[in-house]
């Protein structure tokens, strides 16, 4: 949290609240918890996920599915107190990685710090630059604020806005800013776009083979966020990680029209 004294100006704001996701804290609240615990638990104690692919679409369409990894942040009462997260950059065109310049991103349930080491850490190392404006207005990350606040306890975020950038780079600055356990890596993707729900099934499953593969050519067609997860299956590849499938489905399953739809997936990756 900010100190009173702290200059108001370098928070952002919610930028989608009450369009995504309520804009009311006890209903957000309430939602967030509404999900969590619709989503499956397990019958084993959760393990601890180094990294998260998660959907970024408005809560009736995505929540149901994005609540499966966060069901697991909570089962595993993982000590996370830094979450590096990657999110396309949707409306301001862009190269490379940005991160922004404030202190704080806010939602109805209150103002969340940066990592403002690691994100000078990665400046340092010419893997990030700054800029605000693709941060502004971009819903990919802000909607999994409030899932992270829910489940999480006292924790900062690093925003990475990630725009025309080969899989090499994203995975340098992944590695720039791994860490300890404490670290979450988290990369908000949605998967195939507005074909029939038929389609989008066929579609999603070949997306989902390739990060179940690790592989890092999934085209930008099937997922908006593949710069993203191709970066991450770098990473993934190297280190060794398991890949899980948390669920799979479209807007068809989750909010009734079948004829276009946006597909969603939701999956775990662990270190040994």
């Amino acid at each position: 949290m900010l100190s009173l004294g702290q200059d108001m100006s370098r928070v952002r704001p919610p930028a989608v609240a009450g369009l995504f996701y309520p804009e009311h804290a006890e209903q957000l609240r309430a939602a967030v918890h509404d999900y969590i615990e619709a989503s499956p638990g397990r019958a084993v104690p959760a393990r601890r996920p180094k990294a998260l692919i998660v959907p970024h679409a408005g809560y009736p369409y995505s929540g149901p599915v994005a609540a499966s990894a966060y069901r697991l942040l909570q089962d595993s009462r993982a000590p996370i107190r830094h979450v590096v997260m990657l999110g396309p950059s949707h409306r301001v065109p862009m190269r490379g990685l940005a991160v922004p310049s404030v202190d704080a991103f806010a939602t109805p349930l209150g103002e969340v710090p940066l990592d403002v080491r690691n994100r000078q850490r990665l400046r340092e190392l010419g893997l990030v630059g700054v800029s605000d404006a693709p941060h502004a207005s971009e819903h990919s990350l802000e909607v999994q604020l409030p899932f992270l606040q829910a489940t999480l306890g006292v924790f900062d975020i690093l925003p990475v806005a990630v725009g025309l950038a080969p899989p090499e780079q994203v995975a340098r600055a992944l590695d720039g800013a791994w860490n300890g356990p404490d670290t979450l890596i988290l990369v908000s993707s949605d998967l195939s776009h507005y074909p029939t729900s038929e389609e989008a099934r066929l579609l999603d499953a070949k997306s989902t083979q390739a990060i179940l593969e690790r592989r890092s050519d999934l085209p930008d067609e099937q997922a908006c966020g593949a710069r993203s997860i191709n970066g991450l299956m770098q990473v993934a590849r190297r280190r060794g990680l398991e890949i899980e499938l948390l669920d799979q489905r479209n807007s068809g399953d989750t909010a009734g029209d079948r004829s276009r739809v946006v597909g969603y997936g939701s999956y775990a990756l662990y270190e040994a």
